[in-house]
């Protein structure tokens, strides 16, 4: 079962397929998602899973998920793991198998023996330090390798002792006989294989001490697995040549296409993963799910859903071009789909005490309300009501701005769902700070506007007798600039100091007691809220999704 979508946007990687399937190049359509298990996936994966998933279910083909495990020194399991979680949590389903590269291991190195067998591959002496030196530069060509030049036996020889363990890390590297004078840098005798002693691999154990490189892995994996059109970003543009090289040059069952596109660059936050990694080992955020970050498991904690993802990667479209996609888009993208979906309830986060003077002992105890304003089939509750309430602080002032519509001392205003209340006395502490209002109501305004007179304003309440404690933590964005890091600076400079602000004490709807973790409410007036996992029995905690609107910046 896979995510569904809107009607596929057309664009220039669905136009080479179609004229690939109009030539009769392919029957079937077969892409892959090739993360490497070093990290989460963040926001810029999903474009990429989007894409690659969406396709081939679009063109009744297949999408295999492939994990390019070949450096292991900074993969481990969890991460594979998380990493599948996260594409079936978006929708997509990779089928009965997931492939990793290791799966090719020994593929691989017998291709690695067939360019030897070729005179186009040779084991290298040089230092990884050396090799970088010898290459050249983008005006200069590089310098043979003193070694460039051993027979197919010694190579053969060498390459073999190799695996078998007798040189240490960096004594030795197998290199690709291309040019070393080629204007693609890429393409001047890049490394194949190199030496990783004292790892133990997520999948092989201690079976191999030789790893491929990812240039020459990827395109090989996918030819075995006959990929027809291999999907990448823009900064694997340069590397086409290679990627075509490899499988001109190794007897693979098929030819895949490189293709290329432009990867998300995300507003106020960082999408390289070698920061992101950063922010998680310094502990400058809360693991890799922490709600501020852009990885999918951070949304997702965050209140974030599948859908809202995925349209928002619809709406950003694929291109060549390299831009700077707004943050307001991504949050304009969770805001239509909790509008239309998330259940209200009326939450106070900063509570003062409202005492109702002259309630009516006829009054009602219980006021029935729509779940959803707009979704009647949502259903309604029943919110307590009685003596004493919880407003917001924020929704009294003794000193009003201009336009202020909420309630002033001898001023009225709506209590949403129910009357009209007018403030007659404030009730103060020893430093003269609001501690409670008593207020008296108007009992014919209960589902009624008042005679003679307009109440402009309506504020949200709970009841103080029913009322359930919680905690609400005011994510924000990450970064305070839109280009963190950006002139050379360290990006952490640019850290949002607001990014998280955790209120204590906050009241909310008794009915709220019974959400799980992953529910996901509209609080009227402050915004839209997700339960999050630290919730237990006895603590309830929310995380605040996304404000109302943009506001962002703004004060």
């Amino acid at each position: 079962m896979t995510a569904t979508a809107p009607a596929p946007r057309t664009n220039f990687i669905r136009q080479i397929i179609d004229e690939d399937l109009a030539a009769g190049r392919h029957q079937t359509i077969v892409t892959r998602f090739p993360p490497e298990p070093n990290g989460y996936l963040h926001i810029g994966h999903a474009k990429s899973i989007v894409l690659n998933f969406g396709i081939a279910e679009d063109y009744h083909g297949t999408c295999n998920l492939r994990f390019d495990d070949t450096n292991p020194h900074k993969e481990n399991r969890e991460f594979v793991d998380a990493i599948q979680a996260d594409v079936r949590w978006l929708g997509y389903d990779w089928g009965a198998q997931v492939y990793f590269a290791s799966d090719y291991f020994e593929r691989l190195y017998r291709f690695a023996v067939e360019l030897i067998e070729k005179g186009l591959a040779y084991v290298c002496d040089l230092s990884a330090e050396e090799i970088r030196v010898y290459r050249g530069t983008l005006t200069e060509p590089g310098r043979d390798s003193p070694w460039r030049g051993r027979s197919v036996a010694e190579n053969l020889d060498l390459f073999q002792r190799m695996r078998a363990g007798e040189f240490a890390d960096g004594a030795r590297s197998l290199r690709a006989r291309i040019d070393m004078a080629a204007p693609n840098i890429n393409l001047r005798d890049p490394v194949l294989y190199r030496i990783r002693h004292g790892v133990i691999h997520h999948q092989t154990g201690t079976e191999w001490c030789l790893y491929p490189t990812y240039d020459y892995t990827h395109p090989l994996s996918d030819a075995l697995e006959g990929i027809t059109h291999s999907l990448c970003t823009l900064e694997f543009e340069d590397h086409r040549p290679l990627y075509d090289w490899c499988i001109a040059n190794c007897s693979v069952p098929a030819r895949p296409r490189q293709i290329e596109f432009s990867r998300l660059n995300l507003q106020y936050t960082v999408m390289s993963k070698r920061l992101l990694t950063q922010l998680v080992s310094e502990g400058l955020v809360a693991g890799w799910d922490d709600p501020r970050m852009p990885t999918l498991a951070g949304l997702r904690r965050r209140g974030y859903t599948p859908a809202a993802i995925r349209d928002f990667c619809h709406r950003i479209g694929v291109t060549k071009a390299d831009n700077l996609v707004e943050m307001g888009l991504l949050e304009s993208a969770i805001r239509d789909d909790l509008d239309a979906n998330a259940p209200r309830a009326m939450a106070v986060l900063r509570p003062l005490r409202v005492v109702l003077t002259n309630l009516p002992a006829a009054a009602p105890t219980q006021l029935e309300v729509a779940n959803h304003p707009k979704r009647p089939e949502l259903g309604t509750r029943q919110i307590p009501f009685g003596v004493e309430l919880w407003i917001d602080r924020g929704d009294f002032s003794d000193d009003p701005p201009p336009g202020y519509k909420r309630l002033v001392p001898g001023g009225e205003v709506r209590l949403r769902n129910a009357y009209v209340i007018r403030c007659d006395e404030v009730i103060r502490d020893a430093q003269g700070e609001p501690v409670a209002l008593h207020c008296s109501l108007d009992p014919d305004t209960l589902g009624r506007n008042p005679v003679g007179r307009k109440v402009k304003g309506v504020i949200h309440w709970v009841s103080a007798a029913a009322a359930v404690a919680a905690e609400v933590r005011l994510y924000d964005r990450l970064c305070q600039v839109p280009q963190p890091g950006s002139g050379g600076c360290d990006f952490r400079a640019d850290l949002n100091p607001d990014s998280l602000r955790v209120l204590t004490g906050c009241q909310v709807e008794p009915i709220l007691a019974a959400a799980d973790p992953g529910d996901r409410f509209q609080f009227e007036r402050e915004g839209y809220f997700v339960v999050d996992s630290d919730r237990t029995a006895d603590r309830l905690v929310f995380n605040r999704t996304v404000t109302l609107r943009d506001t962002w910046g703004r004060g």
